[in-house]
């Protein structure tokens, strides 16, 4: 005998954008305390924890605004993080199947190598500096900060995985 199913409701999304909130929230108080040369991003955490739940219009819209909210705090490179927001949004909600599944050891490698790709391409849009800082930059400390941002995406996703389940379409 078959368990009652659950047809799709409004809970999903809600719980989605709660999640999001909180983490967006947590971009803004939290980070700034905890602040060194390798920090958790917990606004990409959201962009892309909220994209697998969203179809990709959607996503890279989310991306977009929430990019263009991370640039106010840095007008001298305006427009830069809500490119790569967008894109990045765009591409994990195309990428769900694939990166999002119950397999949280892929989740974090994915979320590693999209916060690593987010300052690299940061650093190409921006222009930042030339020479060694900018490679100590690349190769330490952005993988670092691409590191920890993937264990608290883990731990999160651990954690409250109700919250940032994805939706099956």
């Amino acid at each position: 005998m078959r368990g009652p199913q659950q047809a799709p409701g409004i809970g999903g999304p809600i719980r989605a954008w709660i999640g999001f909130a909180l983490l967006i929230t947590a971009h803004f108080a939290v980070r700034p305390l905890i602040a060194g040369r390798a920090s958790a991003d917990f606004a990409v955490i959201a962009v892309l924890f909220s994209a697998v739940r969203m179809r990709p219009g959607l996503a890279a819209l989310t991306g977009f605004l929430t990019g263009l909210a991370l640039d106010s705090l840095a007008p001298g490179s305006f427009g830069a993080s809500a490119i790569v927001l967008t894109i990045t949004a765009f591409g994990a909600s195309w990428l769900k199947a694939a990166f999002f599944a119950d397999n949280v050891a892929l989740t974090g490698l994915f979320v590693f190598g999209t916060k690593w790709f987010f300052d690299v391409a940061l650093m190409v849009l921006t222009g930042v500096g030339a020479g060694r800082s900018v490679l100590a930059a690349l190769l330490l400390w952005s993988p670092l900060s691409a590191a920890l941002t993937a264990l608290v995406a883990v731990l999160l996703l651990v954690l409250f995985r109700p919250l940032y389940r994805p939706q099956s379409p």
